[in-house]
C-alpha cells in the first residue's frame, strides 16, 4: 500500500494577525517586473532636429566642394556653426538632454568639422600640393577625430569655461573663413603660395585641435538671466561688423580666437613666473 507523505502546513501561526505571509509574486521587485515591457524608444525632437541641420550642411558642403563651389561650401560650414551652437543650448534650456543626443552631435561634428572642411581644403588648392597636400588635409581630419575623442571622454573632468584644444567648429570655420576670403578676392595673397599658405592654416589649426591649449567656450554665459544693457549694444556692434563684410569679419574672429588660447597660456605662464617669485621674496 502506498503512502503519501503530509503536507506542510505554512508557519503562519507565529505571525500577528495584521501581517500576512509574501506570495512567490510578491518577491519581484519593480525592476523584474519591467523586463518584459519595451523600452521606450524615443528620441527629443528639438534639439536633435537641429543637429540634423547640421549634418545636412556638412554634407551639402561636401557636395558644393566636388562641384567646386567653394563659396557655398563655406558658407554651408557657418551655417553648421550655427546649427552646432543652437542644439547644445535648446537641450538645456528645454531639459531635453540625452545619451542619443550627445552621440548624434558628436558624429555630426566629425562630417560638419571633421571630414566637410579637409575635402574643401583639399578640393580647392591642396591637391596642387601632391601628397602634402592630402597628408595635411589628413592631419586635420584626425585632429578633428581626436579633438572630439577626448572631448567625449573628458566632458565631467575639464573646467566648462574652458575648451582643451580648439574646438573643431572653430578650426572648420577657420579654414571655411580662409576659402570664403580668397573666392571673394579679399585676400591680397600671390596665386603660388595660395596653397603654402592653406597648407600651414591647416596644420596649424590640425594640431591646435589635439593641443593642450584652454581657449573660451562661452558656456558660462547665460542668456536666461538679465544682462547690461552694455552687452545688447556689444551684440548689436556685432552684427554690424559681420554683415557690413561677412568673410573679412568672420575670418579676422576666428583668426584671434585660433591665437587666443596659446596667448591665454603664455600669459598664465607670466603670471605664475611673478607668483612664484613674490612668493620667494616673502619667504626671504
Amino acid at each position: 500500500m502506498t503512502t503519501f507523505r503530509r503536507r506542510k502546513t505554512r508557519l503562519t501561526k507565529n505571525l500577528p494577525s495584521n501581517v500576512t505571509p509574501l506570495r512567490r509574486n510578491d518577491w519581484a521587485g519593480p525592476d523584474q517586473e519591467n523586463l518584459g515591457r519595451p523600452r521606450n524608444r524615443g528620441i527629443y525632437l528639438l534639439p536633435n532636429a537641429f543637429t540634423t541641420a547640421n549634418l545636412f550642411c556638412g554634407f551639402f558642403a561636401i557636395v558644393q566642394a566636388m562641384n567646386q563651389r567653394f563659396e557655398f561650401a563655406a558658407i554651408a560650414i557657418f551655417v553648421a556653426l550655427v546649427m552646432d551652437g543652437m542644439d547644445g543650448r535648446v537641450a538645456r534650456m528645454t531639459n531635453t538632454q540625452s545619451a542619443f543626443g550627445e552621440q548624434y552631435d558628436s558624429l555630426t561634428d566629425m562630417v560638419s568639422f571633421g571630414v566637410a572642411p579637409a575635402l574643401i581644403a583639399y578640393e580647392w588648392v591642396l591637391k596642387d600640393l601632391g601628397k602634402w597636400g592630402w597628408l595635411a588635409a589628413f592631419v586635420f581630419c584626425a585632429g578633428a577625430a581626436l579633438r572630439l575623442a577626448r572631448f567625449n571622454t573628458n566632458i565631467a573632468v575639464v573646467d566648462k569655461r574652458f575648451f582643451q584644444g580648439l574646438p573643431s567648429p572653430a578650426a572648420a570655420s577657420l579654414i571655411a573663413g580662409f576659402v570664403w576670403l580668397a573666392v571673394d578676392n579679399k585676400l591680397h595673397v600671390q596665386e603660388l603660395a595660395l596653397p603654402w599658405v592653406m597648407f600651414a592654416l591647416t596644420i596649424y589649426a590640425g594640431i591646435t585641435m589635439v593641443s593642450n591649449a584652454m581657449f573660451y567656450s562661452g558656456k558660462a554665459l547665460d542668456v536666461r538671466y538679465r544682462a547690461p544693457f552694455g552687452v545688447m549694444i556689444l551684440i548689436i556692434l556685432g552684427f554690424v561688423l559681420v554683415s557690413s563684410d561677412p568673410p573679412v569679419a568672420l575670418f579676422g574672429l576666428f583668426v584671434a580666437y585660433a591665437i587666443s588660447g596659446y596667448v591665454f597660456w603664455v600669459w598664465q605662464k607670466i603670471v605664475l613666473r611673478k607668483k612664484k617669485a613674490s612668493d620667494m621674496l616673502s619667504n626671504n
